[in-house]
Order: structure tokens, then C-alpha cells, then sequence
């Protein structure tokens, strides 16, 4: 039987992880979570998608705990400056809110057709109004976790595993070790039997989940499972991050993560309440690390962040995803299992979905451990696949030729085979749900709308006999109203952060 679980690595993977294990299984499965005292977190990946909401109210968090705790914000998409050709009236967003009539209507054919001149997302939704404006998503009288438009978060990332641990260990009793493993023993199968720590410990467990971040001690280093790199596709390898304190204490606090194009990246800006986390994800092959700090301080001093700027934190990463995530009675979970880069927040997203599924398919016994592995690896190779393309979409639709950068990031060689089918398609039709099969996609149909016609992507849609142009003229008409409606009845983000800091959330 499955009784003993040992997590490696703390940070939000392995908290995460644990939690998710531990409020499901807690009854019949002890749950151990052993991390290194010396190692701190990597401390970015502080945005998230919507579906953090289910994740901590499944494991028990109080909503309103955790934006005191985690200087937490609200999300509500992305908004991507520059991206198609650097000018500067170059924006579009990317809301979490499907646009108004998903599924019912037409709706890109009847942009395209009589409204090309307004940006499809504003067209089609009220959520980049409410960003625009900088409002909350939802009212103080919304109970946790629910939303009035849909939405993720802004966190402090190290602050973040803090606050899990703590529920992980005190609510969900996780056993916690501060250790170092030094060893590994297996058992004449190939399973790993336990883990050896430098104070002489033996952790033994029937199945050991990877949180070691980047390193991936088990997977990685004693299992050997190799990295499948994406350097050919994603170019990018490399960030600088730095915390920016706010000008005033009333500064508005953006409502989506805001993604600024540059010679050979990008640039990331998170709003939370008492600071912004800005950084510089860029490839190292077509620029030099003094060039980009240098973009990463203009850009600050360009947006109010004032002259007195720290020095950058440097991380280097390497593009890619494991070749196996579960091998024998090991599972890698977190940057363990792979790293891509920051654009589109998947980083926690992946987590989450990987956590879910080891718990929700968590083997009886050894016996039927191998199973549940083949169909572990399969969803999670077809779902970095799918992310890996997601990301493409953004680059290979560029009309950027300020760089190199820009310019090879088209090239035919860079761009996945699937993705290339699937833009022939879309010059024809709209991206459906029959190019996204699985229940449960990482990206749906309706975000590669936003990105597609955000970039300018221009399809040729004849019209078919059963779509109706005023079906979609109503549907538009009703994002317009939401829209006045929503714009005068929401508080800002900040209002509403201050208010659950102060007050708390109705309880659902």
C-alpha cells in the first residue's frame, strides 16, 4: 500500500504539493516533506492563474489570510505592450473571462467582418476595461473565493511557501524535516527505498515526489531522466529580477501582469500591494547581460520607479521539460520537471495540475503504480507541448525586425510542427475546441483567440450559412453594458485589498 509519501523540496511546489496531498489523503497516508535549511527560493513565479482559487480552498486556505500573508493582489490576464511592432500604441490584452457568447456565436467572424478598427479583446469582453481602469474583480460583499469577473493572483513568492508551510503543517499535520539528503538507497527493483540525511536520518517512503527545483536530485541527478531541451524553439534563458518600491502608499496597483516587448525579450511588471516585482527574461545568445540590465533599468526609470534601483537578482535557466516526470515511484513536480520561461505565468499552473493529479490518481499500491505513471507522462508531455506552443504564438506572430531576435524567432526551423498545421488552419477558421481535445487543456480555444487577433493575426473568415451577424452584434452589445455596469459598481484593486487586509471576506 501507499502509506508513506516523502515531498523533496519546499518552496510553492513542494508546499503546494503537500497540501493538495495531505487535505485529500491525510487520513491514511502520513505525508513528509523534507527541505534543505540553506536553500532559498528561487522567489519569482508570482502570478498565477484562476485556478490557484480552487487549489487553496481545497486545501483549506482562508482567502482573506492569504492576502494578508502573501502581500497578495488580484489578476485578471495580461497585457502585452509592443509585442507586434514596438510602437507605441502597441498593446492588447489577454483577460481570463471568455469573450461574451463563447460558443454560441461567431464572434471572430463578425470582428473581423465589421469591426476590425477595435481591438478583438475589447470588443468581446469586459475584463481589459477593468484592467484598464485598474478595478478589483469582484465586491467586498463577494464571499472567498468568488469572483465576479474571473481572476488569479499577484503574490510575494517567498512569502507564498511560507504561509503553506505553516497551513501544510499545522492544519494538514505534514510532518516537516529541515535537512540535506546525502544519499539515496533503492531497492533491488530500482525503486527508491528512503533518503539518507547529513544528521543521520532514514526517510523511507513508497513514493518520493521531486521539489528540488532546477537541480532535480531524484529525477534528474539519480534517476537520470534527461532534459528535453526547447532552446531551438524558446530562445530565451536568462532573467534579471528586482523589487521596486511604490512612489506613494496609494499608488494603484495594476490589475494584470503587464509584459513589455524589448530588443531580445521581454519585460515583466507585477503590481502588489506594497511593491512591484519587474524583470528581464531574455535570451543570453543575442544579448549581453549588461545590455539587458541596462533595458531593465530604463524601463524602471521610465515607469516611476525612481533613480535608487537594486541590483538585479540573475537567474539562469534552461529551457526545457523532462523527458520522463514519473519514473518508477518517483514523480518530478515543479522546476524539477521542467522550466520554459515566465510569459503566461505556467509555472505554478503545471504545479498545481501535476499536484492534482498525483492526488487524484494516487496508486493504491505498487502494483498498479506503473499505470497510473504511463498516463501521468503522457498528459504532461502532450501539456508542456501545448504550452510550448502557446508561448510560440506570441513570438512567431511578431512583425518585430528591430534584432536578430525577433526576426529568427519567425524562422520556420524555431516553430513546432503541430503549431505551423494549426496556423494554416487558422487563416480559415477560428481555433476550436476540435484543436484542443482533452477535458482539461492548459491553454482553451479562446486564449489563442486573444493572442492570435491581438498580434494582428489577420485570418480570412468566409462567412458560414449558420452564423447569425446580429447574434454577434448582441453578444458585443452585452460586453459593452457589462462593462458600464462593471466600471461603476467595482471598487480599484487596491480599495478592495485594503478592505480583506482590514476586514476579511464573506465566508461561501
Amino acid at each position: 500500500m501507499v502509506k508513506r509519501i516523502v515531498i523533496v523540496g519546499g518552496g510553492s511546489a513542494g508546499w503546494l504539493t503537500a497540501g493538495v496531498l495531505a487535505a485529500e489523503h491525510g487520513a491514511r497516508v502520513e505525508v513528509t516533506l523534507l527541505e534543505s535549511p540553506d536553500t532559498p527560493p528561487i522567489g519569482v513565479g508570482e502570478g498565477t492563474w484562476p485556478s490557484m482559487r480552487d487549489t487553496l480552498r481545497r486545501i483549506g486556505v482562508s482567502e482573506a489570510d492569504f492576502f494578508r500573508e502573501c502581500d497578495a493582489a488580484f489578476k485578471q490576464g495580461s497585457r502585452f505592450n509592443g509585442w507586434v511592432t514596438g510602437a507605441d500604441n502597441d498593446y492588447y490584452f489577454h483577460p481570463f473571462v471568455l469573450p461574451q457568447g463563447w460558443g454560441e456565436a461567431n464572434l471572430a467572424a463578425r470582428w473581423r467582418g465589421a469591426h476590425p478598427q477595435v481591438p478583438y479583446a475589447d470588443l468581446v469582453s469586459f475584463q481589459p476595461h477593468l484592467c484598464a481602469y485598474g478595478r478589483a474583480p469582484k465586491q467586498p460583499a463577494t464571499p472567498e473565493f468568488a469572483a465576479v469577473a474571473n481572476y488569479g493572483y499577484h503574490l510575494d513568492a517567498g512569502k507564498f511557501g511560507v504561509f503553506l508551510r505553516r497551513h501544510c503543517v499545522e492544519r494538514l499535520q505534514v510532518r516537516h524535516v529541515l535537512d540535506h539528503v546525502v544519499g539515496i538507497d533503492a531497492h533491488e527493483n530500482g525503486d527508491i527505498a528512503a533518503l539518507n540525511t547529513k544528521t543521520g536520518s532514514r526517510l523511507e517512503g513508497d513514493l518520493f515526489i521531486d521539489c528540488t527545483g532546477m537541480q532535480s536530485l531524484l529525477v534528474g541527478k539519480f534517476y537520470g531522466i534527461a532534459l528535453r531541451s526547447q532552446r531551438h524553439v524558446l530562445f530565451n534563458d536568462t532573467a534579471l529580477a528586482v523589487q521596486i518600491p511604490y512612489p506613494a502608499e496609494d499608488t494603484p496597483i495594476a490589475s494584470q501582469t503587464t509584459a513589455t516587448a524589448q530588443h531580445s525579450g521581454w519585460l515583466w511588471d507585477i503590481g502588489l500591494p506594497n511593491r512591484r516585482g519587474i524583470g528581464h527574461v531574455y535570451s543570453s545568445a543575442y544579448t549581453s547581460d549588461e545590455l539587458a540590465e541596462r533595458a531593465l533599468r530604463a524601463y524602471i526609470a521610465r515607469t516611476g520607479g525612481g533613480a535608487d534601483i537594486p541590483q538585479p537578482r540573475k537567474i539562469a535557466f534552461q529551457p526545457g521539460y523532462r523527458e520522463k516526470f514519473w519514473h518508477r515511484n518517483c514523480v518530478a513536480i515543479g522546476l524539477s520537471a521542467g522550466f520554459i520561461e515566465p510569459l503566461e505565468a505556467s509555472a505554478l499552473a503545471l504545479v498545481e495540475l501535476s499536484a492534482a493529479l498525483v492526488c487524484d490518481e494516487l496508486p493504491a499500491d505498487r502494483a498498479s503504480m506503473d499505470a497510473v505513471a504511463r498516463r501521468f507522462n503522457d498528459t504532461f508531455t502532450y501539456r508542456w507541448e501545448r504550452v510550448i506552443d502557446f508561448l510560440k504564438l506570441h513570438y512567431v506572430l511578431s512583425r518585430r525586425s528591430d534584432s536578430e531576435y525577433w526576426r529568427d524567432n519567425r524562422a520556420s526551423e524555431s516553430v513546432p510542427e503541430r503549431l505551423q498545421e494549426q496556423l494554416a488552419q487558422w487563416r480559415h477558421r477560428p481555433p476550436s475546441r476540435y484543436d484542443f481535445p482533452r477535458i482539461e487543456e492548459v491553454f482553451p480555444a479562446a486564449s489563442y483567440h486573444y493572442i492570435l487577433y491581438g498580434m494582428g493575426f489577420a485570418p480570412e473568415l468566409a462567412p458560414r450559412a449558420s452564423d447569425l451577424p446580429e447574434l454577434a452584434d448582441g453578444y458585443f452589445q452585452e460586453a459593452a453594458a457589462l462593462t458600464r455596469k462593471m466600471l461603476a459598481g467595482l471598487p480599484s484593486n487596491r480599495e478592495l485589498i485594503d478592505h480583506i487586509r482590514r476586514y476579511g471576506l464573506p465566508k461561501i
